[in-house]
């Protein structure tokens, strides 16, 4: 049976490494305008927090404006897939009906499931906070699923991490379900230190990551924490 909580808002940034969550969802809803991405945030904010929790399979709740002023990416960590269904079945479209009477014409563009693999994480003295997430999907070719784990290997023993470049707190690297791509989940101390950080010059092992065999391309994307929804 579902323990009834209520749900609370928090501005901590959600636990990438957390080993209780069993699947991890990321998707995208396409708003426009600055102005409807902010609508957006507070409908949600105001719709799940006078209601209880839904499940207590659902870990946490975050939602992130994009940088390009048009996106919302929104990311939920699960105990299960099973547990996901069973709120879809249930609880998801009252929720819904109720953001798209508050800031209509939403479109939701994708919704993609992931497993945690590894990651480069943050020293346990760090206690720095976030200011940009940038999300980077790696597409891979049909066939070369098997491949994403070996890339991710190699990308982890050549590229630089948080001691090359100070303002990278940790890089969180995810396989999606589908076996189609990988997707980066990265923590920047500021922007100006991810801009410093793309300025390094290419060299022959960033190079061979880039060029992995199976690899057909990178999207990059840019969102500040703007909701954290959890459990009181």
């Amino acid at each position: 049976m579902t323990r009834r909580t209520d749900t609370r808002r928090t501005d901590t940034h959600p636990d990438l490494t957390r080993p209780d969550v069993g699947a991890a969802l990321f998707s995208t809803w396409h708003m426009g305008t600055p102005e409807r991405q902010q609508q957006a945030v507070e409908a949600i904010a105001h719709t799940w927090e006078r209601r209880p929790w839904p499940a207590d399979d659902l870990l946490g709740y975050h939602v992130y404006t994009g940088h390009d002023g048009e996106t919302l990416m929104h990311h939920s960590q699960w105990a299960s897939e099973s547990a996901y269904e069973a709120f879809v079945k249930t609880r998801r479209q009252e929720r819904n009906d109720e953001i798209d009477t508050a800031v209509p014409d939403i479109e939701r563009v994708a919704l993609d499931r992931y497993r945690y693999y590894r990651g480069e994480e943050r020293a346990a003295c760090d206690q720095r906070v976030p200011g940009l997430i940038v999300t980077v999907r790696i597409d891979f070719e049909p066939g070369a699923a098997e491949r994403r784990r070996d890339w991710i290997d190699l990308l982890l023993r050549t590229a630089p991490g948080p001691v090359a470049h100070r303002g990278l707190i940790a890089a969180h690297f995810h396989l999606s379900t589908d076996g189609t791509h990988v997707l980066n989940y990265a923590e920047w101390e500021t922007p100006q230190a991810y801009d410093k950080a793309l300025t390094v010059p290419v060299d022959e092992e960033r190079e061979r990551v880039r060029t992995y065999p199976g690899v057909r391309g990178f999207t990059g994307r840019r969102y500040d924490h703007a909701l954290g929804l959890v459990p009181q």
